[in-house]
């Protein structure tokens, strides 16, 4: 991926979750709530004997990274969190509608992906849904997709898409957020929805440096040099 070539002076390892890229799909009755990708990163360390990594998250990693650094401190040295800070979150009062919804989004049956006749077209189907070029829409494609007997797939989950089942509350969520022990670097992108959200959970990270990139939510693809910038001198302190 492109922000890694301008890593090298540090060892990166590019995690794929279950059921993303090339790692396997959890099993039919399984599901993929937000707290078991923590739970994979904890039993990923305890596998390996890993502790005080430096973690690089974007989007929904960069809160499964804040999550398991607030609840496993000791295996977490610095945070990079990519136009993400915080979490998804809803009030209280919203749980039975967000459970209804998570549970009848789970029962239905999932929808084939669609074949495509080339890399080419895949890559186009997914930038349309992006803020990225063809060029980056054709990495995820060779990556992303496998042949099958109807065209190129992608190897995506599609019970990814299911609608959550629960939702933290802002309290929760702050809470988390106050258990972060780790020096933290926030880079949030200028022309993302992200934008206006990072602000409310911002005071509520002990050691925070919070930076604005140029760039959409994919910043870290379409603008990596000078993202990488930014990670390499807050690895530097």
């Amino acid at each position: 991926m492109p922000l890694a070539t301008h890593l090298t002076k540090w060892p990166v390892l590019a995690l794929e979750f279950p059921g993303h890229g090339h790692s396997s799909h959890r099993s039919s009755d399984a599901h993929y709530y937000f707290f078991d990708w923590v739970q994979d990163l904890v039993a990923l360390c305890r596998q390996q004997q890993w502790q005080q990594l430096t973690i690089i998250g974007h989007s929904m990693g960069a809160m499964v990274a804040t999550a398991l650094a607030a609840s496993f401190p000791e295996l977490v040295a610095k945070l990079v969190l990519i136009d993400s800070l915080g979490f998804v979150t809803d009030d209280a009062a919203n749980a039975a509608q967000q459970l209804r919804d998570g549970i009848n989004s789970h029962l239905k049956t999932p929808a084939r992906s669609p074949g495509y006749a080339s890399l080419t077209d895949a890559a186009a189907a997914r930038q349309k849904q992006s803020d990225f070029s063809q060029t980056e829409a054709m990495l995820l494609a060779e990556r992303g997709t496998i042949a099958s007997a109807t065209g190129l797939r992608w190897r995506a989950d599609l019970r990814l898409r299911h609608s959550s089942v629960y939702r933290l509350t802002f309290e929760q969520a702050k809470a988390l957020i106050a258990a972060v022990q780790c020096p933290v670097l926030g880079l949030i992108a200028n022309d993302s929805p992200f934008a206006s959200k990072a602000e409310k959970f911002a005071a509520h990270y002990r050691q925070l440096q919070l930076t604005e990139v140029s760039g959409g939510h994919h910043c870290h693809m379409t603008q990596a040099a000078a993202v990488a910038q930014h990670i390499q001198r807050f690895l530097a302190l």
